[in-house]
């Protein structure tokens, strides 16, 4: 019998995790060597195994074994340099408390540690994730400022876009009159403040309709409505937009001391739409239609809107013409022109 109790003092004495047994006053009658380590004594005072553990809720950990069940809690100990997480468990010998206590501890050290890099790479995954959608969410809002949605989706889903050709489409141009003689243009700052104002008005106009800013140059503004996604009333929507573009600049100059006269010319006819460049995207139109709408915005007197013959008729009744009568436009020939006045009060 002695020597089966020296073997099995001898194994638990090996054994890398702290094990202990205790009366059940908390006594202690045997502890191996790693639970001495872990658990030391108070050389001054004696110690039961409740105040060698020292569990974070005392009271609770005695009631729990005193009904029969098992405790388990985590605590950490200082071992030199290294601090030791330990998950400690404490159960009833028997059936009850009644027969003295059982206690383990195990160092989880490793474990938490892994746990502890793996929360750290879950975290620092989730906010690599979030920045990645921001930065394109940030690099979507840039390209869409400078091509319609559509353009975008394709060169985003192919890598490539296709020159597309619309039957009709409607192109609006404005320009400044007398913009490098304007006193304004020798105050560079005040200049940009001052068109970044006017030209982020129109944005929400040319938004308001439907229509697509295609680009500014300088003081000039290019919109187009009809393209890259069709819509019948291509022409009445930027017709909408030119009336309110003037309505604007009518009510800045109102009330500011700079006063700002357009010249826009809208020409409805044949367009291309496409991607420009390798390196710089630049979604530009090209064809009949845009080069009469310049053409027109130059023939228009201040703060006038000319149209061609085919944007006359598509706008119908629902507009106020005025007739300006066949006129030779370079590389058009003659080309009959209209006064676009206002939009007819809806009844």
């Amino acid at each position: 019998m002695t020597a089966s109790i020296d073997v099995t003092r001898a194994a638990l004495q090996a054994l890398d995790c702290a094990v202990a047994c205790a009366g059940p006053d908390g006594a202690i009658l045997f502890e191996n060597s790693r639970f001495f380590e872990w658990f030391a004594p108070d050389p001054a005072a004696e110690c039961d195994v409740w105040t060698r553990l020292a569990p974070p809720h005392p009271e609770r950990a005695r009631e729990r074994v005193a009904q029969g069940r098992a405790y388990t809690f985590e605590v950490e100990r200082q071992k030199s340099v290294r601090t030791l997480c330990l998950s400690v468990s404490v159960r009833p010998l028997g059936e009850d408390a009644g027969a003295g206590l059982l206690v383990q501890a195990f160092d989880v050290s490793k474990t938490k540690e892994a746990e502890y890099m793996l929360d750290s790479y879950s975290k620092m995954a989730e906010r690599n994730a979030k920045d990645l959608q921001r930065e394109k969410e940030r690099v979507e809002k840039l390209l869409l400022n400078i091509m319609p949605r559509t353009v975008y989706e394709e060169l985003r889903d192919y890598g490539t876009t296709t020159p597309q050709r619309f039957e009709s489409g409607s192109v609006l141009m404005l320009d400044f009159v007398g913009f490098t003689d304007m006193a304004i243009s020798r105050d560079p700052g005040a200049l940009i403040s001052e068109l970044n104002d006017i030209f982020s008005a129109f944005d929400r106009i040319v938004e308001l309709f439907g229509c697509e800013r295609i680009k500014t140059i300088g003081d000039a503004y290019v919109a187009v409505s009809g393209l890259p996604e069709y819509t019948p009333d291509h022409a009445a929507n930027i017709a909408k937009v030119a009336l309110r573009m003037r309505r604007y600049i009518d009510r800045r100059n109102s009330a500011h001391t700079t006063q700002w006269l357009c010249r826009i010319g809208i020409a409805t006819g044949p367009v291309i739409g496409s991607m420009v460049g390798i390196q710089k995207y630049v979604y530009d139109i090209f064809g009949p239609a845009p080069n009469l709408a310049a053409r027109l915005e130059a023939l228009s007197d201040p703060m006038q809107i000319t149209v061609n013959r085919e944007t006359a008729d598509a706008l119908g009744s629902d507009f106020v013409l005025s007739p300006q009568g066949p006129v030779t436009v370079k590389g058009f020939g003659e080309v009959e022109l209209f006064s676009l006045d206002a939009e007819r009060a809806v009844r």
